[in-house]
């Protein structure tokens, strides 16, 4: 058993361009496109501080200031809609705000995701800390980040979340061959791969965008030299891990069969925004009766 800090820290990388939505993101943050009522930043964020994680640091470049923007106080918006009496809408504006302590630092160069979590070294410090992706929406009512933190305080090593997915979809993420633990709900990752052939995978688990990580993947994310799209990938510096012995060596998987909205392309951010919807206590009876109707009359 571990006695190393519990997690408390949370880096959410959100420097991306978000080419595959222009024209869309020309002039607004990905992260900040809207899932029913909420950016889908948001719901990132509530993620971690449901998990206890209340210190969150995004990392963010250029044109990312609405990122900001949109946890800060809107003082003017809130005394009209005080004044109003709209106290609903003035407690989901307020809400945003007293989420969390909501940190930021620019990636500066766009040098891949492992360059974006090396740029939090210096506010995480010599603990373990989560990092959350925001293209990957868990449902609230799905349990994964809180036992991610389990497994990484019983371990001491890292830890990522897998999904399974069609063999023939495998070469979209990054891949992982395991080992299971005897009695145990997690297993041991024996290597990692980004984004192998469909011939080449080990296995049809793929990695999602949660990571608890132990503060070592710094030091080796100083010397990872650019892999796979001349970028800095921290499926490189994992799998140096995993096969580290000693203090923060080995990786360890959670594989996750719970629901999860993945908003990182164009016909997925679709089925997010209806699913999510139809699952809203406002909206969601009339859209699923709406849907019934309009798909009805779809041609066959």
């Amino acid at each position: 058993m571990t006695s190393a800090p519990r997690v408390r820290k949370a880096v959410i990388p959100a420097a991306g361009l978000g080419t595959r939505f222009l024209p869309a993101t020309k002039a607004m943050p990905k992260e900040m496109l809207p899932v029913v009522d909420k950016p889908a930043i948001q719901y990132v964020v509530q993620e971690a501080v449901s998990a206890g994680l209340e210190d969150v640091l995004m990392i963010t470049g250029r044109n990312k200031r609405a990122l900001e923007d949109h946890f800060d106080r809107v003082p003017v918006t809130e005394q009209l809609l005080e004044d109003k009496g709209d106290n609903d809408r003035l407690a989901a504006v307020q809400h945003a705000t007293d989420l969390g302590e909501i940190h930021y630092v620019r990636q500066g160069d766009p040098k891949g995701l492992g360059h974006a979590v090396l740029r939090a070294k210096t506010h995480v410090g010599n603990e373990p800390f989560a990092v959350l992706l925001g293209d990957d929406l868990i449902d609230e009512r799905d349990e994964l980040l809180t036992i991610m933190i389990d497994v990484q305080a019983k371990t001491g090593g890292s830890v990522v979340a897998l999904i399974e997915v069609e063999p023939s979809k495998i070469s979209s993420y990054g891949c992982a061959d395991v080992t299971a633990i005897d009695g145990e709900g997690y297993v041991r990752v024996n290597q990692l791969v980004e984004k192998p052939s469909v011939e080449e995978a080990p296995s049809n688990l793929a990695v999602i965008g949660r990571y608890v990580l132990h503060p070592s993947v710094f030091e080796v994310l100083e010397n990872t030299p650019p892999g796979r799209g001349n970028e800095i990938q921290l499926t490189d510096a994992l799998q140096t891990l995993a096969t580290r012995e000693g203090e923060g060596g080995g990786v360890y998987g959670v594989v996750f069969h719970g629901r999860r909205y993945d908003t990182g392309d164009k016909l997925s951010y679709l089925k997010a925004v209806v699913t999510l919807a139809c699952e809203n206590e406002e909206l969601g009876s009339d859209l699923r009766t709406w849907l019934g109707e309009f798909t009805a009359q779809l041609p066959k």
